[in-house]
This record gives structure tokens, C-alpha cells and sequence, in this order.
């Protein structure tokens, strides 16, 4: 490895660490973090849980609670690897905008709470609170498809 190939390669794991750092400072487990990190700056078609262990430095057990917890958030998938006896994974196509997606889950639980604290309770402070709740919710959800889709259409605009 020439000097300006280890010196690229340092500045690669280091900006992987930073972006681990910053996802746990936004509340993901550490070691998902680290997985994470580590699929967003592969250029590897596929990795496995070997690999990422062996490249953090962890434990085959950690490795493999923080690959299912990436995949639960539909992040990275499990692929074919013709000739191999091991999983491989790899980062979704369009995974972010799957995740955002897919967030609807916990908000409709959400607002299914708070229609019955709105029914619940008369009309005042409490109700005013929980109904701006719920009209914000609501909103939030109408809105995520036709941000998405302005995103996509931005993104393919903008490429060559």
C-alpha cells in the first residue's frame, strides 16, 4: 500500500467513525452504528458478519444483533453469494427513503392514542394540546409520499 493509499484509507475509516459517532449521538445502538457505517462506505458488492466483525474489531455475537437490527430498519438485506456458505449482506437500494417509509407503523400507533385522549377529555387545554398533536401527525403522514417522490425526482434531475 503506497503512503497516499494509507492515507486515504485512514481518512475513509475515520469520516466511518464520525457518521457512527454521530448515529449514536442520534440514539442508535453503538454497535448498529458501527455496521451501518461500515456497509454506507464499502465499495464490496456484499459483506458478512465475518467480515464486519474481523474489520470492528467485535464480537461475532454483537455483530450479528446489530446485522438483524439494521435489517428490522430495512437498511441492509440478505443476498446470494453463489459459491459461499456464508450470509452475505449489502445496503438497500433506495434505503433511505425506505426507512422514512416505513416510519408510519409507530406514528399511527400515535395517533391512535391520541384520537382516544382527544375523546377523552373535554374540551380545554389538555384537548387543545392533543388535538394540534394529532392534526400535526396526520399532516406529517399525508405529506411522506410526495416528499419521497419529490425527492426521487430531484435526484434523477440532478444526475448526469
Amino acid at each position: 500500500m503506497t503512503g497516499e493509499t494509507k492515507r486515504k484509507e485512514a481518512a475513509r475509516q475515520e469520516a466511518a467513525q464520525r457518521l457512527a459517532f454521530a448515529l449514536t449521538d442520534a440514539g442508535m445502538q453503538r454497535m448498529g452504528a458501527r455496521v451501518l457505517a461500515a456497509f454506507l462506505f464499502t465499495d464490496l458488492p456484499s459483506l458478512t458478519a465475518g467480515d464486519l466483525s474481523k474489520d470492528l474489531g467485535a464480537s461475532a455475537g454483537s455483530v450479528s444483533g446489530a446485522i438483524k437490527m439494521v435489517m428490522q430498519m430495512g437498511l441492509i438485506e440478505r443476498v446470494p453469494a453463489q459459491g459461499s456458505r456464508r450470509e452475505h449482506y449489502r445496503m438497500r437500494d433506495r434505503a433511505w427513503t425506505t426507512l422514512y417509509g416505513r416510519q408510519h407503523a409507530p406514528i399511527d400507533d400515535i395517533l391512535t392514542a391520541v384520537a382516544r385522549g382527544v375523546e377523552a377529555v373535554e374540551p380545554g387545554p389538555a384537548r387543545e394540546r392533543l388535538e394540534y398533536m394529532r392534526d400535526f401527525y396526520e399532516f406529517l403522514l399525508a405529506e411522506v409520499p410526495s416528499l419521497i417522490e419529490r425527492f426521487e425526482q430531484r435526484r434523477t434531475e440532478s444526475r448526469p
